[in-house]
């Protein structure tokens, strides 16, 4: 069995403890992830506000609609699922008639210095330089940076606006632009939002999911890694003179600004926020923002590709609420937007249809954690190209050092309107989730400490080395 060790663990409080007493529903000594509703008045206990992690027995084998309402971690082991939730989701799962133990309470971290909310109206140099826990970089800084590097990086380099946040698309003052950077050894026609392009095209997104750390740091050093190595390293002078490798270093800018805030001054429930900052769809008085509830649109539940199927939510403060409508907001809008400005159409419809075998392009969208390489489909059947992307997906697996690779549904749980479906249901374009970082040990979880970041980039490097290669004929021998 997996003993899973997400934070410190620390004596349960008298809420959860009094609820693993008085029956056989819920027990300790096990791990799991649940989040059901919470309104804004609720708490677990009073001052509380630690996470739980909670182990869901044989979760995979129970009905989607079952574990719908709670917030499942990206992590399974055997049948078992995982939920994270707070004292008060003992209850819960007793309640939904779930056999769980509880593993953890995970203390919320440190506050820091707060920091500007919204973006910053000048990304200088020193914005460069703003952190939080430990050493992650703001939203502010990972945008300056961004115009650091094509500044100082110009003959290979160009930043990209390509839509605006919810926040600042309705007005609001702590909004965002959505950026990316085209990475190249410019010539005529690079870097141009046309799907024409003469050299393929390998684009990287991260932080969809804003409590999903590692992942914005994955592609900062990514970017690094190749504008610093064009002309030294003989791999990323070849892949720069051939290829354009686009980067989104924060898909969900305002939510990565509201887990920023949480970590810098402003309540620590905000540290575990997942989703979008839209709040349209919300009981009045708002949700309760905690580890498994929270304002906001799941990004990653919200694409057009099999919207509202299993593992999606219909309940707005539920961790995987898929939004009103299928690409309902306005980062989903804008994402597929560069999608299309990027990539050709080369996959007529239907489920079981097969992209070109002439494809060119990758894509590969990186979440936290679970050392698991996903492609589609999500939920039920395989695609077209199963035999492909699973071969493609062993090799990234085998490079990361062993991790497990397959569907959602095969090594995780089910899922719909993601990111990586949608993109090849809509294009062709083999696509793939990662879900970057162990589920256990010093390291685990989605607030593992910065310090952690050097063994993961070890196994990061090389996987996205061999996407980039990939580009030019993916589906090819």
């Amino acid at each position: 069995m997996k003993k899973l060790l997400y934070g410190s663990v620390v004596a349960l409080t008298a809420t959860a403890a009094a609820v693993l007493g008085a029956g056989p529903g819920v027990a300790t000594g096990s791990d799991g992830d649940s989040g059901g509703r919470g309104s804004a008045g609720s708490s677990a206990a009073a001052g509380d506000h630690a996470a739980y992690v909670y182990r869901i027995a044989d979760g995979a084998k129970l009905p989607p609609a079952q574990l719908a309402t709670f917030d499942l971690l990206e992590d399974r082991d055997g049948n078992d699922l995982f939920v994270l939730g707070d004292a008060r989701t003992a209850a819960t799962l007793k309640d939904a008639g779930l056999k769980a133990t509880l593993e953890q309470r995970m203390a919320a971290a440190p506050k820091e210095s707060p920091k500007r909310s919204g973006q910053a109206p000048h990304l200088t140099r020193k914005v460069a330089e703003e952190t939080y826990y430990g050493g992650y970089r703001t939203v502010n800084a990972q945008y300056a940076h961004l115009d650091k590097v094509a500044q100082d990086h110009a003959d290979l380099a160009t930043v990209v606006d390509f839509g605006d946040s919810w926040r600042k698309s309705s007005g609001a003052q702590n909004g965002y632009d959505l950026k990316a950077i085209c990475l190249t050894k410019k010539g005529d026609g690079d870097c141009e939002l046309k799907p024409g392009s003469t050299k393929p095209r390998f684009l990287v997104q991260a932080q969809v999911h804003a409590r999903e750390l590692t992942t914005g740091e994955m592609a900062y050093r990514w970017i690094d890694h190749l504008v610093n190595g064009y002309g030294k390293d003989e791999t990323v002078t070849k892949l720069l003179d051939s290829r354009e490798i686009w980067v989104v270093p924060i898909g969900n800018p305002d939510g990565v600004d509201m887990v920023q805030q949480g970590f810098m001054g402003g309540s620590s429930g905000l540290q575990w926020h997942r989703k979008s900052a839209n709040d349209t769809g919300s009981p009045s008085g708002g949700c309760a923002e905690n580890s498994f509830s929270g304002d906001g649109i799941d990004l990653n539940r919200n694409n057009f590709s099999h919207w509202g199927g299993p593992g999606t939510s219909s309940d707005p403060c539920n961790q995987t609420f898929k939004g009103l409508s299928s690409e309902s907001e306005v980062e989903n809008k804008a994402l597929h937007g560069l999608y299309r400005n990027l990539f050709p159409d080369t996959r007529a419809e239907g489920d079981g249809t097969a992209a070109d075998a002439g494809t060119k392009g990758m894509f590969v969208t990186m979440h936290s954690y679970s050392n698991m390489v996903l492609f589609p489909w999500g939920a039920g059947q395989s695609t077209g190209n199963d035999a492909a992307l699973r071969a493609m997906g062993k090799e990234m697996a085998t490079l990361a050092g062993g991790w497990e690779y397959g569907q959602p549904g095969e090594i995780l749980y089910e899922v719909s309107g993601s990111h990586d479906d949608s993109l090849y249901d809509d294009l062709g374009v083999p696509s793939f989730t990662w879900e970057v970082g162990p589920s256990g040990g010093t390291c685990g979880g989605f607030h593992p400490k910065y310090t952690c970041q050097d063994g993961f980039w070890d196994q990061v490097k090389p996987m996205l080395t061999y996407a980039a290669e990939k580009a030019e004929a993916p589906y090819g021998s």
